[in-house]
């Protein structure tokens, strides 16, 4: 079980087509989307560890020879991805480009390799909560690999829609990992790690694997206000020959 930020009926999945998770990190859309329809599912990532544990996680489920299509996970750079124009029907980017210094080839990648008609789901770190985070924690954004940008979420679906992209959708995600990120913030680099950091994790770990009714709810309505993640769907003009 993993954590999703994509929604994936937004996407309107249909089994045979392809998806791009683009920056896939240890798989958790790429096989999420593959267990829901048996489609051709390549995650990418520039993390060779992270690669190893994707491919590790796929393996855990059973019964894979009996699915059609595939879920395969590659290494690779989204500023030159080794795919054709117009090469999958979904492209998903979730929280990747924070971490990237020169994003907008990326966007530029990621509208190349769309079909028309396509869908494109991009997803980075809320202004204001990742705001106080900076403010709580040089470390937090410091860090190697970290993130090195908040972005403003007009400023991003602007920069998606000048590649040629309209937008169908927003929302927000994981209003109750807020709390955990500031305390977190709060107490970095305290060893061991403060009491109520680690208690706090201990709630997100049993809500994402018994899902509540009230800590779903909670989060629900929540995420409106102070979601962590900001999603946004578009979709290329056009249809698929």
């Amino acid at each position: 079980m993993s954590l999703e930020t994509v929604d994936f009926s937004q996407l309107q999945l249909k089994p045979g087509q392809r998806l791009l998770d683009l920056g896939c990190g240890e798989g958790r859309h790429s096989i999420s989307a593959w267990l829901r329809e048996e489609l051709e599912v390549v995650g990418l990532d520039l993390g060779l560890t992270d690669i190893k544990t994707a491919r590790s996680r796929l393996a855990d489920f059973p019964n894979l020879d009996n699915r059609s299509g595939y879920c395969a996970f590659v290494a690779g750079s989204g500023l030159s991805l080794p795919f054709a124009d117009a090469t999958f029907d979904h492209v998903i980017c979730s929280e990747v480009l924070e971490h990237i210094h020169d994003y907008q080839p990326v966007l530029g990648e990621i509208a190349r390799v769309v079909k028309p008609g396509g869908s494109v789901t991009v997803s980075v770190p809320r202004y204001f909560p990742e705001w106080v985070c900076w403010q709580l924690s040089d470390a937090y954004h410091e860090v190697e690999g970290g993130h090195i940008r908040i972005f403003k979420a007009r400023d991003l679906s602007d920069a998606i829609q000048a590649r040629g992209m309209q937008p169908t959708a927003r929302h927000w995600a994981h209003a109750l990992h807020v709390p955990y990120w500031w305390l977190k913030c709060l107490f970095w680099g305290r060893e061991p790690e403060h009491f109520l950091v680690r208690q706090y994790h201990r709630l997100l770990v049993w809500d994402l694997m018994q899902k509540p009714w009230l800590t779903r709810t909670l989060d629900r309505f929540f995420n409106p206000i102070l979601g962590k993640s900001i999603v946004m769907y578009f979709r290329r003009p056009g249809s698929t020959p």
